[in-house]
């Protein structure tokens, strides 16, 4: 079972995050998402355990303070599929109408 953890401290880690859950059953994983331009973590992050270990985990951790935030914790939803986009631009022309060379 994937369980996302949300609400997490700045200062939380890998390993106290995987305490808090070991507490409940074996886990399998813990990553915790950093931002990609900073490093710095995005607040939350995912818990891989059993499926009977990880429902337990959920309904006793959900809600509880850990090192001072209050944790939103549930069962992880699959991530949706996003259409792929042909990038960042600003809708600039390539070339104009005529076949000449774009004024932009």
């Amino acid at each position: 079972m994937n369980i996302y953890v949300g609400n997490l401290p700045k200062q939380v880690t890998e390993e106290s995050l995987r305490e808090l859950f070991e507490k409940h059953g074996e886990v399998k994983e813990v990553k915790l998402i950093r931002d990609f331009d900073s490093g710095e973590l995005r607040g939350f992050g995912f818990v891989q355990m059993s499926d009977s270990e990880g429902q337990a985990a959920i309904d006793s951790i959900n809600g509880l303070d850990f090192e001072g935030s209050k944790l939103t914790v549930n069962a992880a939803r699959p991530k949706k599929d996003r259409p792929r986009t042909g990038g960042g631009g600003r809708g600039e022309r390539r070339g104009d109408s005529r076949g000449g060379r774009s004024r932009y």
